[in-house]
């Protein structure tokens, strides 16, 4: 399936989104988020970030990131089970890094199961390394996490590789 640029966009996430992001979540964690978590998240939580990402309308993909200070920390990123391997991780990637250097961020950070490394491979080409690992850190299998780090500034000055 070739995708129309023209018809991919973004926007924050809303209440009214929630449905379906739920079901991408369900397609894509092993210990998913909850409705609760997600209501939580956009109502109550202030350094809470959410974009959607949609395809003719039709929401396709999600990621969401706590910026505090001058620090993103992605807390997820899922694309539809049906359109993976396109190309829409990274876009949505790129995506959160210039949301979160829209709003101060100049570091990112986020965990990944040290199994997948089809993620880790996205992440390093949006500039993210290896910092440390959180032991035990998935409930489901306990599964150590890799934490990445990846700076932005060269992305702010525009100087960056990645740019579009």
């Amino acid at each position: 399936m070739a995708m129309n640029n023209d018809k991919l966009s973004y926007r924050a996430m809303s209440m009214d989104d929630i449905p379906a992001i739920l079901a991408i979540e369900q397609e894509a964690f092993s210990s998913p988020w909850t409705e609760e978590a997600f209501v939580n998240e956009l109502k109550n939580n202030m350094f809470a970030k959410y974009v959607v990402m949609e395809y003719g309308g039709e929401l396709i993909g999600y990621g969401g990131m706590w910026i505090i200070m001058d620090e993103a920390h992605v807390t997820n990123i899922a694309i539809r089970s049906d359109v993976r391997g396109l190309g829409l991780g990274d876009r949505l990637m790129s995506q959160l890094r210039r949301t979160a250097i829209f709003y101060g961020a100049v570091r990112m950070t986020l965990e990944v199961r040290v199994s997948n490394v089809h993620a880790q491979r996205l992440y390093r080409k949006h500039g993210f390394e290896p910092a440390g690992v959180r032991p035990n850190y998935y409930s489901d299998n306990n599964e150590d996490a890799l934490i990445m780090w990846a700076e932005l500034e060269a992305s702010r000055s525009g100087t960056g590789e990645g740019n579009q």
